[in-house]
Parts: C-alpha cells; structure tokens; sequence
C-alpha cells in the first residue's frame, strides 16, 4: 500500500453531547464518502473541553472502554469498512480516569488504546485534576492501514515521545488535539503559540522521517469560572511530510472535514537520504533518563 486517504475532523463543540457526537459521525461519513481509509477526530470530540475549570461533577461524563462510544463509533467504522481514530474520557476505575485514544479497526473492533502520557496543570488546562498520566508506554497501535503512532495533545510537545513511536516501528504520527489560545493574550502572544506549536511537530516529522497528523478543534468554549476569557481554539489541524513540509492545513476559525493522500513511499525516501536512525549515538544519551543534569 504505497498511498494512504485520511481523512480529519475539525469541529466546535457544545455542552450537547448528543450533537457533537452526530457531528463527528456526519464527518466520518463525508470523509469515507471521499475514499478515506483512516479518519481522526479530535482530542476529547464527545464533549467540552471540561478542563478550564475543577469540578468533580465532570467525573460523570467519564466512560469505560469497551462502552458506550466505541459501541457506537465500531458500528460506524464497520458500516463504512475504516479504521477510526478517538479520543474519549475513560472511566479506568473509581477515581481512576484517563485521556485515552482508542483506534477501531474497519470491522469496528478495538484495534488498540493509548493514555495520554503527558498531563499539564497550566492556566485554563487543569487536566492533573482529571486525568491519571498514562501507563502504557509509546507503543504503535497495528492496524489494516499501517502501524498508528497515536499519542495526544501535550504529548506533541515532547520529542522523546515522538521518536519511541518512531524506533517502535511506527509508520505516521498522529495528534488528537485540544488547543487554542487565553482570549486576552495579544496577538504578537497568539501568533508566537501557533507558531511554536506547528514548528515542534513540523520537527518530530523531520527527526524521524514521519508524516505528523494534528487534528485540533476550533471554536470559543467560555471558562466556566469567570477566572480567565475562555478559550479560543485556532483549529489549523495539519498533516506534514517527513521532511516536516505542510501537506495540508485547514482553516482556523470553521468546522471542516477534509480527505488527503499520504504518500508512503515519502518515509523510506527521505530515510535514505537523511539516516538519522543510523547515525543516533545510543551509547551516548544516558543522561535523557534523568529529570535534570546537575
């Protein structure tokens, strides 16, 4: 299989579940209906993006795995005969929950799962609230359509992350995720963010000779709070080449559903004219298993 459809889902979501749920749904279809093999949804697409704020309530909205969501998406893929990629609150145990991606194969069984590594407690993303850090390690989930680097969102900012996937065999890079930028930053503060945020992943796709995916969503969500001016999400998913070339962007401020053709040839390429593989000094990177080098 030399080229990949994909197909991504930027959407704006509500407090209505139910129809951000059937929005995603009628993205899929559109993107199946477009040829797509793969399709990715964003990070957290059921719901809000619920940490702006602490509220044990929220709790409620968690949900195991296999449940209600990949009971649902599974028929979808196995109607439309793709492999999906989600991103769902899971309910592991009382008081245990995670930030967990879940891939379903075409016949709508569950290929493969992901937690979230990487947690932040910043301003507006009060996630440690939530979600317990992932104990799965960086390991490509296999499916028909290739072997699926899936990690998620603050994930995009570690390259450690990004290249296990890669030494893991992993044949693309992909990033559900939830991002956007505190409505009272000024515009010189928003642009240094996008910017910073694109590069990096631009940069784990050159490092590894991967094609990277992000599928954001877009939209205001308000904080809940009153503390800060909410969250304008700037959407902007993207697919990049593995010499981090953007393929693909969309736009920041609509909904969109898009189908793109990855060439896979591009990976070993690109490889055998930039080997870094080959040339990683692993006798020598002892020191990236400490917090700090003091």
């Amino acid at each position: 299989m030399k080229s990949l459809r994909v197909g991504l889902v930027q959407q704006a979501n509500s407090a209505d579940r139910a129809a951000n749920i059937s929005k995603s749904m009628a993205g899929i279809r559109a993107c199946a209906a477009d040829g797509a093999e793969l399709i990715i949804l964003q990070e957290l697409h059921c719901g809000l993006y619920f940490c702006q704020t602490e509220d044990t309530t929220v709790f409620d909205q968690g949900e195991p795995i296999p449940g209600p969501s990949t009971e649902a998406f599974g028929a979808l893929a196995a109607e439309l005969g793709v492999v999906l990629v989600l991103s769902l609150f899971e309910k592991r145990a009382p008081g245990l929950y995670h930030n967990t991606a879940v891939v379903l194969e075409k016949d709508g069984q569950i290929a493969g799962t992901y937690r979230k590594m990487h947690i932040p407690d910043d301003p507006a993303y009060y996630e440690k609230f939530y979600f317990t850090p992932g104990d799965m390690g960086f390991q490509p989930i296999s499916t028909s359509v290739g072997k699926l680097g899936v990690l998620v969102c603050w994930d995009q900012w570690y390259p450690e992350a990004a290249r296990l996937m890669a030494l893991a065999g992993a044949e693309v890079l992909i990033y559900p995720t939830a991002i956007g930028y505190e409505t009272t930053d000024t515009p010189e503060e928003q642009a240094r963010q996008f910017g910073a945020w694109q590069t990096i992943q631009r940069g784990h796709a050159v490092a590894n000779g991967l094609p990277v995916i992000a599928v954001n969503r877009t939209g205001f969500e308000p904080d809940p709070s009153g503390h800060t001016g909410g969250i304008q999400f700037w959407g902007q998913s993207f697919i990049a080449g593995p010499q981090g070339e953007l393929l693909y962007v969309a736009p920041a401020d609509e909904e969109t559903v898009t189908v793109f053709t990855l060439d896979r040839q591009r990976t070993e390429d690109v490889r055998r004219i930039w080997p870094f593989f080959r040339d990683r000094r692993i006798d020598a990177y002892q020191g990236l298993t400490k917090r700090y080098i003091d």
